[in-house]
């Protein structure tokens, strides 16, 4: 064989190859770099405490509603037994305050009357004063009474307004205990942590007697309803994908089976710089030192029910599609 033929048979056999790799990966797309995927839960108490009870062990099975721990709850009962006696205080100081202004008002009429009839006599002892049919003293006096008259009037309005001023503070200090109740019977409920969602408690490390601190992640749990495959495509394949278009998945972790699935979203965007995951996913474009195309994550969704399939979240996978 010369050696152009040779020349000629090799430049055949990759165009040809390369010819054949396009017009199968026209209508296969398949990827290795895929793996299982599911919500981890990370479940934390809202209030601060001793944990006294822990109710699961670690990779057990749970149900949304099931309790996880407790936390002590003596102090929160505590708490509720304050305020339910400050709502108490705060009802007869408000019932005291009913009281005094009631008797406020009596006073206020009271002076109201005397002021009246203070008013009247002086107005009768003016008159006949001007025709010199009562002394001088006479008016003196009568003026003086309604004088006095008019002062305890207003002593008594001024009455009425501070009783009714104390009553609103002692109100508004019934309001405020009554909310600082209801806050302090929401903690004593949150003392029972309970999971959110079916799932599976995994890598526990809570033990009785450790200080559950609210909104720091005590338990961790898998979510059984959120399973989904993670399959980083080449970004020369995910032109012709479409959601909702069937997929084909093989679990590493139940081999020489697929499993019949459909795409359920396709990434619009990845990270170039390997940061921690913030709001853009990384995908690594180099394996064994080759540097590979940028791949977009793609995220399939098996039809069949995750109930029936024994998933674990971080097995690897394999997924092919058929653009």
């Amino acid at each position: 064989m010369t050696r152009v033929r040779r020349v000629t048979l090799v430049v055949g056999t990759i165009l040809g190859a390369f010819i054949a790799y396009e017009v199968i990966t026209s209508f296969v797309a398949y990827t290795d770099d895929a793996y299982v995927r599911s919500d981890l839960v990370a479940l934390a108490p809202q209030v601060t405490g001793q944990i006294i009870a822990v109710h699961v062990v670690d990779n057990q099975t749970v149900k949304a509603g099931d309790p996880v721990v407790t936390i002590d709850p003596t102090p929160f009962q505590l708490m509720v037994a304050q305020h339910h006696a400050q709502i108490e205080e705060a009802r007869s100081q408000v019932a005291a305050d009913s009281d005094a202004i009631a008797a406020a008002q009596d006073a206020l009429a009271a002076a109201t009357s005397q002021r009246s009839y203070a008013a009247d006599n002086q107005h009768r002892l003016s008159v006949l004063a001007s025709s010199q049919d009562v002394s001088r003293a006479d008016l003196d006096l009568a003026d003086d009474q309604f004088r006095r008259a008019e002062a305890a009037m207003a002593s008594a309005q001024s009455a009425i307004a501070r009783a009714q001023a104390t009553a609103a503070m002692h109100q508004a200090a019934q309001a405020r205990a009554e909310a600082e109740l209801a806050y302090a019977e929401w903690q004593l409920a949150r003392t029972n942590v309970v999971a959110p969602t079916d799932g599976t408690i995994t890598n526990l490390t809570v033990r009785v007697g450790d200080t559950g601190r609210a909104e720091e992640p005590l338990v961790g749990i898998v979510d059984a309803h959120a399973w989904r495959i993670m399959a980083n495509y080449k970004q020369n394949f995910i032109r012709g994908f479409i959601v909702g278009h069937p997929a084909w998945v093989w679990l590493d972790s139940q081999p020489w089976h697929f499993h019949r699935a459909h795409i359920a979203g396709i990434a619009r965007g990845i990270s170039r710089e390997p940061e921690p995951e913030k709001l853009l996913p990384y995908v690594a474009p180099t394996t064994d030192w080759i540097r590979l195309q940028r791949r977009f994550p793609v995220t399939v969704v098996l039809d069949e029910p995750s109930d029936k399939l024994h998933l674990y979240m971080g097995a690897d996978a394999r997924v092919v599609i058929f653009p």
